[in-house]
């Protein structure tokens, strides 16, 4: 695909969805809770994900 075609497709994917949640009467579907609610349990799974790695690495540098 040619590269200024994946720039404008990229920018359209980035583009589109911001206006949806910013602009939630647009076709009144209210995204910006459900994003907002989406973005919440994916900072707890990352959080918990970061303390199981530290876990992990603790353990294995208390083998060596």
């Amino acid at each position: 695909m040619n590269k200024f075609v994946e720039i404008l497709v990229g920018l359209i994917l980035l583009i589109a969805p911001i206006y949806i949640w910013v602009d939630g009467s647009l076709l009144g579907w209210g995204m910006g809770e459900a994003a907002l609610v989406v973005l919440k349990g994916g900072v707890m799974w990352g959080l918990i994900l970061i303390g199981l790695l530290f876990l992990i690495l603790g353990i294995s540098d208390l083998k060596d």
